[in-house]
């Protein structure tokens, strides 16, 4: 069988051809492109988790019932946005420039109004289950969508208790922690010239090799464990240039003004760079919202951190061209109760509350579902006045069918139990 040289257009070869049908080769291709490049959208990659952690008031925030007596609105007034009929409260008029681009799900319902069980069952879709532990999203996205990146593909800023986890997919897809940005990353500055730690890193090696080989097989294949990957991955992540995308000491101080001076703007920062750099999912979080006396300073303290945060975040992630890789999810572990209790403050609330969606292939300028501004909070069942309830499990399948992931694709666990991504349905109004 011949073997053909592909053709090399240069000057003779054009002048060789005959008559025109070079030009014809030509326009064929450039229509071929212009047919599919349009069409043929790359699915998004990243996912930026914005997680307020305590459960924001979804009153004080991103449904307002300002019709509503003072018990039940707080006073919280409602504001126009970028996007035609949706009203958010004034608290966050910087993020209400956003709308156009971002989604809200009104009345998203669980059945967990405790806090760790609640955290859980929002990072990974599925209630706990004592025989099993899931992976986060975050776990599942960079599970699915490998990264070649040196640092780490999943990352937490000013991570909780409960920071993303691997959960059946193994310790490897935890969330690498991190603190304030404005402090350095600790343990990955060698001490030592780069000589002296090469020699350092290649015993320390060959001690983990002889400890971990002691009462094992001697015929075990010590390359296909995992400790050596773990080892060399840290030793890449030690001399790697993508480190400076976890730090703002070189950022203007005009750049992070537009976030806020505080650890939680510099994080949301630093998740853009993250991104830039590769990381499949950043996790940024902002405490203090668990406010169960005196709800509307509480929640207006948060909210002024957070409205710059966010709304700098998705306005810089535009900017860069990196909005349609990346879908935004902002989400407590639940809402707040709809009727301020007798210490003005607002109690767990599963039952009807919000979470915001935005970026990738996810819809901007949307709201889904829809809350009672007074409900009746002693009502045997609680979601019986919530327009379009949607579950936990429905905004994680479609978050997945966004990323292009196969939200039903089944996962052998560890004790070989297959798993569904997720158990949810993608809400199609959401998706582009």
């Amino acid at each position: 069988m011949s073997c053909q040289k592909p053709a090399h257009w240069n000057r003779r070869t054009l002048l060789q051809t005959a008559g025109g049908s070079w030009l014809t080769l030509l326009s064929a291709s450039l229509t071929r492109a212009q047919q599919t490049s349009p069409d043929e959208r790359k699915p998004p990659k990243n996912v930026i988790v914005l997680w307020m952690q305590g459960g924001p008031s979804q009153r004080d925030t991103f449904d307002p019932a300002e019709s509503a007596q003072q018990q039940y609105s707080g006073g919280v007034r409602a504001i126009k946005t970028a996007a035609k009929g949706i009203e958010i409260a004034s608290t966050l008029p910087r993020v209400a420039e956003q709308m156009e681009h971002l989604s809200i799900v009104r009345s998203v319902v669980s059945k967990e109004g405790d806090h760790a069980r609640g955290v859980y069952n929002i990072k990974t879709g599925f209630r706990p289950d004592p025989t099993l532990v899931h992976p986060s999203i975050g776990a599942v996205v960079c599970h699915q969508l490998p990264s070649q990146s040196d640092i780490p593909r999943h990352v937490s800023i000013l991570s909780s208790t409960h920071p993303g986890r691997g959960g059946y997919l193994g310790d490897a897809f935890d969330a690498f922690q991190i603190g304030d940005p404005l402090r350095p990353i600790p343990d990955v500055q060698a001490r030592v010239n780069q000589r002296r730690q090469d020699t350092r890193s290649s015993d320390l090696l060959g001690v983990v090799e002889s400890e971990f080989a002691r009462g094992r097989l001697r015929n075990l294949d010590k390359s296909k464990t995992l400790h050596q990957l773990s080892i060399r991955r840290a030793q890449r992540m030690m001399s790697s240039e993508q480190l400076k995308a976890f730090s703002v000491s070189d950022v203007s101080s005009a750049v992070l003004a537009r976030y806020g001076d505080h650890a939680f703007g510099r994080g949301c920062f630093v998740a853009t760079q993250l991104v830039k750099a590769g990381v499949r999912c950043v996790e940024v979080t902002l405490g203090g919202w668990d406010t169960h006396i005196n709800n509307t300073e509480g929640q207006r303290n948060r909210i002024e951190i957070l409205d710059p945060a966010m709304a700098a975040m998705v306005a810089d992630l535009k900017a860069d061209g990196l909005f349609e890789n990346t879908i935004v999810i902002w989400a407590g572990e639940f809402g707040r109760t709809p009727r301020l209790n007798r210490a003005s403050g607002r109690d767990h609330w599963p039952h009807g509350f919000s979470v915001v969606l935005g970026g990738g292939g996810i819809r901007g300028g949307q709201v889904v579902g829809e809350t009672n501004p007074a409900p009746n909070l002693e009502a045997e069942n609680k979601t019986a006045d919530v327009v379009q309830p949607v579950s936990i499990a429905d905004v994680h399948a479609t978050v997945l069918k966004a990323l292009a992931i196969d939200y039903q694709h089944e996962l052998e666990t560890p004790i070989g139990r297959p798993m569904a991504l997720s158990k949810g349905t993608p809400i199609d109004q959401l998706l582009t």
